[in-house]
């Protein structure tokens, strides 16, 4: 039980350690502690507050990676400290032939600056990590983190989520772009066995992505107008990226 107390400590303290603001919640003043509730915790990571009580008592031992990954950005886990969660909950430390959804703190600094702007952020793999306020306003809360239902690509050609802007998913360009972003990310992961996964899936379900993988073809993504149908607002029309998303680079 060592190991899982130890987990429970860190997490506790990581929790004591990371300010309201610093996580982008309001602070009202009235706290026993400086740092997040559980209930907030439980808020940014998707997680019930249940979950987070019993990972912080060791009551649960077997938390997976998805979730350390939720715990590591929500604390704002240095590199180091991120590799010491899992180390902690006894999983593997994703290796370099793996693709990372870690997001630095200094990026998550940046980010939490840009409250004025929709953004979502993804991983090399087009799977979407975090998001912020606005971004959940316009384009709609993500689906579930189970499968591919938020992966851009899979979104693009198999199963478009509520909010996506349909003109922008399925433009040739756009997609060829995604197509050229898995196999670049293909070569550079070879050990990453869901981004294989992924691949062979989206050329099951889908005649246009198989065909777009075989021909070899190569796409980037460029700045454009897009059109969003919201349901409160009506029509929106945009000017920037394709997705308003910041991709991690590979490492």
């Amino acid at each position: 039980m060592t190991g899982s107390t130890d987990l429970g400590k860190a997490l506790h303290a990581w929790r004591d350690r990371t300010k309201p603001a610093e996580a982008g919640l309001p602070d009202d003043g009235r706290r026993r502690a400086p740092g997040l509730r559980r209930e907030e915790l439980a808020l940014l990571t998707g997680l019930s507050v249940d979950y987070i009580v019993r990972l912080e008592q060791s009551r649960s031992t077997n938390p997976s990676p998805q979730v350390l990954s939720a715990l590591a950005r929500a604390l704002r886990l240095t590199t180091a400290e991120r590799e010491h969660l899992f180390v902690l909950a006894g999983q593997a430390v994703p290796g370099p032939g793996q693709i990372s959804d870690h997001v630095p703190a200094g990026v998550q600094r940046l980010l939490d600056r840009l409250t004025g702007t929709p953004l979502s952020v993804y991983d090399a793999a087009w799977n979407l990590i975090t998001w912020n306020r606005l971004w959940a306003a316009l384009f709609g809360d993500p689906p579930a983190s189970h499968g591919f239902g938020r992966n851009a690509v899979w979104w693009s050609f198999v199963a478009p989520t509520v909010g996506y802007p349909q003109a922008v998913s399925r433009e040739t360009g756009h997609r060829a772009a995604f197509v050229s972003d898995l196999r670049a990310a293909s070569a550079r992961y070879p050990k990453d066995t869901g981004l294989a996964a992924l691949i062979d899936e989206l050329r099951t379900r889908s005649g246009d992505f198989a065909a777009l993988w075989d021909s070899g073809v190569v796409g980037v993504h460029e700045s454009l107008t897009k059109t969003v149908r919201h349901a409160s607002v009506s029509e929106l029309t945009l000017d920037g990226p394709p997705l308003g998303y910041a991709r991690l680079a590979p490492r």
